[in-house]
């Protein structure tokens, strides 16, 4: 085994292990014989040498280890450590819940169930223009097809469903018989779930494929529990924190099997009635939750994941520090969820879709660092993946710009990379 520059690779040579580049992304699989193609995609991620089995007749110019600057790229995902603060107490929730009586009233717009505020017509379902000229395909399968086939995903997909269906029958109990809560044994399984996953991005591939799963209360709470974990371990949470906010997830919405199960599953624009019934899901998800012997923060994210930074969510209208900083958690985990999942009224949005719209209205509605860092981490989960553009057009997401993260780098089919940050009219509309 040799360690050399990318500068005199040729093809034949093959790799001797898996080469990582930044956002912790396989860039070229171990034993894979290299192809032009191949090291040109090297060139793409600016990758500076890797190591071949030793080729015959052939002399190389080996390099110096580069272990430490790859693990330095890789401490870079998040900048700093995020300590979540106990300051909030079941007192001041119960303290505020007179509130309540106040909901507002008037037509709305929100359509059945989904009730997250920042959902407006700038996330109207993005629509792919005809092609008008026709472009070759790659040789190779897309990223998600590659997910698809693959057994872990097979695995994912029995797991998770067994997952909901148990989350399902525990959370029916909760709120049917008053059933104590076993957090250790409602956490066990989707834990066990979590670990069949190589890193944290695995969890993002395998949700963005379980998409066509009936998106009910269920399994939206058990999508949200996995993102919140994945989302602690960004936050460099400790082993118990990451745990908690995972617990938060995914009793975040109990409140929502008090409300009428039409008003959840109605296609149509709520009524007055109807939208009043919706907003008191949080309060409900308090009062079921209220004398069960868990976490104050699990009741507290019950109650305040609608709440918004600027005082604009519900049902309190809480502002800034006034919210429980495991709601803010779920809050982000819980809008991206529910705009890149399917509802009866649309389709699933493009996650850069829904990236553009944290990107527009977030800063100010959700706690800014924890925003930051899910969208810079969140946004590394799609590097390598083919996506189509809204004039039709398909290419591979190589570059993120920190700047304009629903808008990175893209290289098309036919070689060239196009900055879509440079074209105002352009943007991802599907993630291939």
């Amino acid at each position: 085994m040799k360690h050399v520059k990318i500068s005199v690779l040729i093809p034949g040579m093959i790799t001797a292990e898996d080469v990582i580049g930044k956002g912790n992304q396989l860039i070229l699989p171990k034993d894979l014989v290299l192809t032009d193609k191949a090291i040109a995609r090297l060139e793409a991620y600016q990758i500076k040498s890797i190591r071949i089995e030793d080729p015959v007749d052939i002399e190389v110019e080996e390099v110096e280890d580069e272990e430490e600057e790859i693990q330095e790229e890789k401490k870079k995902l998040v900048e700093g450590q995020v300590a979540i603060d106990s300051s909030l107490l079941a007192s001041d929730a119960d303290s505020l819940l007179a509130a309540l009586a106040g909901l507002d009233s008037g037509e709305t717009d929100v359509k059945g169930g989904d009730e997250s505020q920042i959902e407006k017509t700038s996330t109207e379902k993005a629509k792919s223009v005809e092609q008008s000229i026709v472009v070759n395909q790659l040789e190779e399968p897309s990223h998600f097809e590659k997910v698809q086939a693959s057994p872990q995903f097979k695995e994912f997909k029995k797991s998770f469903e067994n997952n909901v269906s148990e989350l399902k029958n525990s959370i029916n109990d909760i709120v049917e018989k008053n059933a104590p809560i076993d957090v250790d044994s409602m956490l066990s399984s989707t834990m066990k779930l979590l670990s069949t996953q190589n890193n944290t991005f695995g969890v993002f591939d395998m949700l963005h494929n379980m998409r066509a799963f009936d998106d009910l209360t269920y399994a939206h709470s058990m999508n949200v529990a996995l993102i919140c974990n994945v989302f602690g371990e960004w936050l460099h949470l400790s082993d118990d924190e990451i745990k908690l906010a995972t617990t938060c997830g995914m009793l975040h919405d109990i409140g929502k099997l008090k409300i009428d199960d039409a008003i959840i599953k109605k296609p149509g624009k709520l009524t007055t009635e109807e939208y009043k019934a919706i907003k008191k899901h949080p309060y409900e998800g308090y009062k079921i939750l209220q004398h069960q012997n868990i976490s104050e923060h699990v009741k507290n994210a019950a109650l305040m994941h609608h709440e918004k930074c600027d005082g604009s969510g519900y049902p309190l209208g809480l502002k800034g520090d006034k919210i429980d900083p495991y709601a803010k958690l779920v809050a982000i985990a819980d809008v991206y969820d529910a705009m890149t999942s399917a509802r009866v009224y649309r389709g699933a949005l493009c996650p850069f879709t829904v990236i553009e719209v944290f990107e527009d209205e977030g800063l100010s509605k959700y706690d800014v660092v924890y925003i930051m860092t899910f969208l810079e981490n969140v946004i590394n989960t799609y590097i390598d993946n083919m996506v189509q553009l809204s004039d039709g057009r398909k290419g591979i997401i190589k570059w993120i710009d920190k700047q304009n993260l629903s808008k990175p780098m893209v290289q098309l089919l036919d070689g060239t990379f196009l900055e879509l940050a440079k074209h105002k009219d352009l943007k991802i509309v599907k993630i291939l």
